[in-house]
């Protein structure tokens, strides 16, 4: 079988059963465990659909219930796929149809004022309920600071807002604009930590009009001021600018529109604070099954693709600072709790989306702690000596 063949040139550490869809059994690479994973392939059509992309099919069939793994969870059988797989492409095909997707895509899924708005309500404004099932109580969808790894997410998330607090160096009573400020936790705890005022620009209504809910009730009024805008649109000055998890939806073809813009809106003695997912690989195109069924518009930049439109804004990058398995712990504590809750998605949504969402955070911690995807954070500023020199005040209690 072309597949098994295939299978087992990729799969050399550990392995895993696989059924086909004629009930015909093979072992792939070395099974470690005494009970290995058994994936079992319910719809013969995939023999071919596997071989030849996927990055695609593999996903689609988990979602649609095609494929069935036993002894094991889908994480168990990603990991081993991952760890043998790495940074690589998985094969010439699904090279080829990822770079003809993504040529396509770049034309297409230009992320236009419009286009960016109907991107962040397909996944953001599905239901605050189905967020609250796995997220903090402060509801941060992003990337938590782990300093232990056996952190707690609250207490992980409350370190990844110390942390950039700190980083963005802020003086009492100085304006500060959070560009895709979410349900507004990170502007809110600015506010509360610093006296500072803060805007806070979505494109989310639902995540509006709950930041805007959350101001009041902590009288935070004076001091919050939640918009319903595109960054593309706003004419203003700030001191400091910080922008946590947006990045990633900005779109390649508008990198050097959004560096200018932030360079326009910063005063000259100010500090941006760009937190992005970034891949440590050359730039290559987003995976298939994601911007189709979970981030349309969607991608994590190379590193060399976002220091170009930097230096030409006039930003100068002040510190990088590379965050590599922070988001593998995230996704982790995220995934174990969306699956604890399985009784409730199902109340909500359906087995088909339980399954979905299961792929999408499982495959998404995989290719953290496997793969090529990191987070950055980008320190901007106008002048050499606006930061502090060392990294001590980021440390300093």
């Amino acid at each position: 079988m072309k597949l098994v063949n295939f299978l087992n040139k990729l799969i050399k550490n550990d392995g895993f059963i696989l059924i086909d869809a004629y009930k015909n059994k093979y072992t792939v690479g070395s099974p470690i465990k005494p009970k290995p994973i058994i994936l079992k392939i319910l719809d013969q059509k995939l023999h071919q659909k596997l071989l030849f992309h996927p990055d695609l099919h593999f996903g689609e069939a988990y979602t649609n219930g095609s494929i069935v793994i036993e002894n094991g969870t889908l994480t168990e059988f990603l990991e081993i796929a991952l760890k043998n797989i790495g940074r690589n492409e998985i094969n010439f095909y699904s090279k080829i149809l990822n770079q003809i997707r993504g040529f396509y895509k770049t034309f297409i899924n230009l992320n236009l004022i419009k286009k960016s708005k109907q991107n962040v309500a397909h996944h953001y404004d599905i239901s605050e309920k189905l967020y609250d099932l796995f997220l903090d109580e402060k509801r941060q969808y992003s990337c938590a600071y782990f300093k232990n790894e056996n952190d707690t997410l609250e207490q992980a998330q409350e370190n990844k807002i110390n942390h950039i607090i700190k980083k963005l160096n802020l003086k009492p009573n100085q304006k500060v604009l959070d560009i895709g400020s979410g349900w507004g936790t990170l502007a809110i705890e600015i506010a509360k930590k610093t006296k500072c005022a803060v805007v806070g620009i979505t494109l989310s209504e639902n995540q509006l009009n709950y930041s805007k809910a959350k101001a009041k009730e902590l009288n935070l009024e004076n001091q919050l001021d939640f918009r319903l805008i595109d960054y593309r649109q706003l004419n203003e000055k700030f001191d400091r600018i910080v922008s946590v998890g947006m990045f990633e939806h900005v779109g390649r073809k508008f990198y050097q529109t959004y560096f200018n813009t932030v360079s326009k809106l910063l005063n000259n003695d100010g500090v941006a604070l760009i937190h992005t997912i970034g891949s440590s690989m050359p730039p290559r195109n987003p995976h298939p099954w994601i911007t189709k069924y979970i981030f349309p518009g969607g991608y994590t930049p190379s590193l060399s693709e976002v220091s170009l439109p930097i230096e030409k804004s006039g930003l100068i990058i002040s510190d990088i600072e590379v965050l590599r398995m922070h988001y593998a712990h995230t996704l982790r504590n995220w995934k174990d709790r969306f699956l604890s809750k399985k009784n409730q998605v199902l109340e909500m949504f359906d087995e088909r989306f339980l399954r979905m969402w299961e792929f999408y955070l499982a495959g998404c911690e995989m290719a953290f702690k496997w793969g090529d995807q990191v987070v950055f954070q980008f320190q901007l500023t106008k002048k050499n000596n606006t930061a502090p020199t060392t990294r001590d005040y980021i440390y300093q209690l």
